[in-house]
């Protein structure tokens, strides 16, 4: 049978810097670097004949509503958006806040190892044949290497990283294994970009 069931993991902060990094190196706006998770993970699997996008999985972590009320109010606007599309599913994480905040940034804790362990376990489970890693976080590559050590290899892990304009695209990478990258440049951003401000209650719907 082929293996055509796509499930893409998307570490969205992860997804999120790096799409900055590339493609809006001077911007301020908080806007610039997002994306839809669900148009991102179709355009991801098109890039290959004959997939179906079974599921879009997005981790990411979320402000202390009484630390920053505004950040967890734009988030949960955000995650609100994400999920009105019935593939996706959000898994979040309490942000940590360092004893020095707010002068120190608050630190996502425990979504890489969240993302990593769904990974595994449904290759395990056989509940995709290609998952697709959206991340160029080096602790995700254990990951990897489970998916790639499994005794009945139904499953194949691939990734995928955005491609800057100009000189070399950073991925994971796992000493003398290929494993797949699915690149992605500018037009794949531009195509897939969300250019709302969550920070702002819209009048129409209050949200």
């Amino acid at each position: 049978m082929p293996k055509n069931r796509a499930v893409v993991f998307l570490d969205y902060q992860n997804v999120y810097r790096r799409a900055r990094a590339c493609f809006h190196l001077d911007a301020l706006s908080h806007p610039a670097g997002q994306i839809h998770p669900v148009q991102l993970a179709q355009r991801i699997v098109e890039k290959r004949l004959e997939r179906q996008l079974e599921g879009v999985r997005v981790y990411r972590g979320l402000p202390d509503s009484t630390k920053d009320p505004r950040g967890y109010a734009a988030a949960r606007r955000q995650i609100t958006a994400w999920e009105r599309d019935p593939k996706t599913s959000v898994f979040i994480r309490a942000l940590r806040y360092p004893g020095a905040w707010p002068m120190d940034k608050p630190e996502e804790k425990g979504v890489d190892v969240a993302l990593a362990v769904d990974f595994v376990v449904m290759a395990v489970r056989s509940e995709y044949d290609v998952g697709i890693l959206v991340s160029n976080d080096t602790d995700l590559l254990p990951a990897l290497e489970g998916v790639l050590a499994l005794d009945d290899r139904s499953a194949d892990p691939e990734i995928a990283s955005w491609q800057p304009d100009s000189g070399y695209g950073h991925r994971l990478r796992i000493s003398g294994v290929g494993v797949w990258c699915n690149w992605l440049t500018r037009s794949d951003y531009e195509a897939v970009a969300d250019p709302r401000d969550y920070n702002v209650v819209t009048r129409a719907t209050g949200k």
